[in-house]
């Protein structure tokens, strides 16, 4: 016989909608195997019926047979013979007639006895542990969405143990209802091949029996056939009785897992830590959605990544849909309507983003880590999991601090791997190999400050803006007390990645050195979190502005920007160094190295900076400024404005209003 089809015990914990729709799949069968039973065993008893009207038909034929001699024929002489003759036939009809009683007991008790209990145990049984498993599932649904809704902070701590024990409880009822309900369907494909092959069995051995004596050629020819047939329901048999106790066996090693296993957030001592070198990734996640101008909803999907894409499959779905492309895309954590372990997804061009909140916290790191992987292409190149696995450990040794710059860049040289994929090389490479040097650019030890603010702890050179803020968010416009930002002024908007303080100002390997050490320590550190500003580049200022408030956070002289540079492959990561006065540290250093991640293009924003150098360093000659300012594109009035940036309409009714 050819194996049967059968659910793994193992995915029932998961609840997956692989699992649901192949779940689906068994129970389409079963409702068929249901619908034909009831088919089958309506034919079965109109046989059964006519077998039954077959012998009470031969006994009333026996009985009139027998009451021929007693009517009172107007034309009864001579009638002996046939009178005798009715007699020997009512005997050959008594005969069969008992033939014929024998044959209804056994078609009863060996057809239709067999189907009617089949359909009463089995698949009752089924229809029965189907209405259990969908209500603990019901119940479960509504556990989670009871823990997804934990406060992140300040949360009443019996209350989370309370939502977290009634997530236990119905996780597990889930659980030993779905075991139950896939060892039912398992079974069922077993007993349903017996409970249409038995009753018929029985069937026709009682008609051979039945005619036995007259077909005794025949029988002996079917006697054969029904002994293979007999031979094959035994061994199906033995295969139900190897496979119960194989789902029996499974069922209780599973049964006997840790608690912990139910346990929708498991943050003890034992739990598993966070693989970072995973590039695919699946499961259950909450993603918020907006149902009306401020209304959201959170809806639980399972979600799971495919080449470089993000995808999402809805229960009961046959395939899952694309959610975003994630090549190039950047993900962070972020804190949404007081949820917790929530992290959003941003598209490269910023016109799109989404916000997904995980399980617990080894589920949402492994997600960010993930993304983050997938958003490297990592997973183009010939053998990802190699590449994935030592890139992570370059950043690991990325924090360590080293006596000279020449042994970390040994320490990083990437090993001979064969097929890695040029890109994924080309990456590293840009990172870790720069020029030898005695001393190292980076000062050993030296504190990686993942804020702004931190950065520069200079409140006295860069007070706070004065415009007023009304309580609605709005804020009073700053005045442009300074004649020389009508010459540039270009916004941009940036993320803080962090900022190193460094030895030099020269060379664009100090920029490289710090993004690699910058972003090596927020993934080992699981910094997640960015903060958005806008930068302003004018004639002589380097600003960055929060977009909220609009108050300046930090102010950079352009004097004080020696150094501007942006990645060689990533053009969306920028970084300079500032000196002077404007970064005022604890030690004495006056060399600063930031970072930043941009949507725009990196080498744009560094020619702007630049520009704005050479605007400042020409202002003391007054020749050498017209000169800079004649190679530039000028207005009517003589000021400089980046068309390609700017709306071109809004500078032509400002020019026009001016002259």
């Amino acid at each position: 016989m050819p194996p049967v089809d059968k659910l793994l015990l193992e995915e029932a914990l998961l609840d997956s909608p692989q699992t649901r729709s192949l779940l689906s799949v068994f129970e389409e069968d079963a409702g068929t195997l249901t619908e034909f039973t009831n088919q089958l065993l309506q034919a079965m008893q109109r046989v059964y019926g006519a077998q039954n009207e077959m012998s009470i038909a031969t006994q009333q034929l026996s009985k009139q047979l027998i009451a021929y001699e007693k009517q009172n024929f107007a034309l009864s002489k001579g009638d002996d013979e046939v009178i005798s003759t009715l007699h020997r036939f009512a005997r050959v009809v008594d005969e069969l007639n008992s033939l014929h009683t024998e044959l209804a007991k056994q078609v009863a008790d060996t057809m239709i006895f067999p189907m009617i209990q089949f359909r009463e145990r089995d698949l009752t049984e089924v229809s029965t542990l189907k209405d259990l498993f969908l209500l603990a599932s019901n119940e479960h649904d509504v556990a989670m969405a009871k823990y997804s809704k934990l406060p992140k902070k300040r949360e009443n701590e019996k209350l989370k143990a309370e939502v977290v024990a009634e997530v236990s409880a119905t996780r597990r009822k889930q659980h030993h209802s779905s075991l139950q309900y896939y060892c039912a369907l398992n079974a069922l494909q077993h007993r349903k091949r017996v409970a249409m092959l038995d009753p018929l069995l029985g069937f026709t051995q009682g008609q051979i029996n039945f005619f036995k004596m007259g077909v005794e050629m025949f029988s002996k020819k079917l006697d054969d056939f029904l002994s293979s047939v007999a031979t094959m329901v035994q061994s199906i048999q033995g295969q139900l009785d190897t496979e119960a106790e194989t789902m029996r066996l499974t069922q209780q090693e599973l049964l006997l897992a840790s608690e912990t296993t139910y346990m929708p957030d498991n943050n003890t001592t034992t739990s598993k830590k966070a693989n970072r070198n995973l590039l695919q990734k699946a499961g259950y996640l909450n993603i918020r959605t907006k149902t009306g101008l401020v209304s959201t909803s959170w809806d639980r999907l399972y979600f799971f990544t495919q080449g470089g894409n993000l995808m999402c499959q809805p229960r009961g779905a046959v395939a899952g849909g694309l959610i975003l492309d994630l090549d190039n895309c950047s993900v962070m954590a972020v804190d949404c309507e007081d949820r917790r372990y929530c992290f959003q997804i941003v598209s490269p061009s910023g016109k799109m983003n989404i916000i997904l909140q995980a399980e617990g916290k080894q589920e949402y790191e492994e997600w960010i880590c993930t993304i983050n992987n997938i958003s490297r292409q990592i997973y183009l190149t010939d053998n990802p999991e190699a590449i994935a696995i030592r890139l992570n450990e370059t950043a690991v040794q990325a924090v360590t601090p080293m006596s000279t710059f020449q042994k970390k860049h040994e320490s990083f040289r990437p090993k001979q791997v064969e097929s890695d994929g040029a890109e994924a090389a080309r990456s590293e490479k840009s990172l870790t190999e720069v020029p030898e040097s005695a001393d190292p650019l980076i000062i050993p030890g030296t504190p990686i400050r993942f804020d702004l603010c931190l950065a520069s702890d200079d409140s006295e050179q860069n007070p706070p803006s004065s415009g007023r803020t009304n309580p609605f968010g709005e804020s009073c416009p700053e005045e442009d007390t300074t004649p020389e930002d009508s010459l540039l002024h270009q916004v941009f908007t940036v993320r803080f990645l962090g900022s190193i303080e460094t030895r030099t100002d020269q060379g664009d390997e100090v920029i490289y050195e710090t993004m690699r050490q910058v972003l090596a320590a927020r993934a080992i550190h699981n910094v997640f979190r960015m903060s958005e500003y806008q930068m302003v580049v004018s004639s002589r200022r380097l600003r960055f502005i929060d977009p909220q408030t609009q108050n300046t956070i930090i102010s950079f002289a352009l004097s004080a920007v020696p150094l501007c540079a942006s990645h060689q492959d990533n053009k969306r990561l920028i970084g300079f160094v500032a000196r002077g006065p404007d970064l005022h540290m604890e030690n004495g250093a006056s060399l600063n190295c930031c970072i930043f991640e941009t949507n725009d293009d990196g080498n744009e924003i560094c020619s702007v900076i630049d520009f704005g150098r050479k605007i400042t360093q020409a202002e003391k000659d007054p020749e050498a400024l017209a000169a800079l300012m004649k190679a530039t594109e000028l207005s009517a009035d003589g000021r400089f404005f980046l068309l390609g940036q700017t709306d071109k309409d809004e500078t032509d009714a400002c020019l026009e209003s001016e002259a």
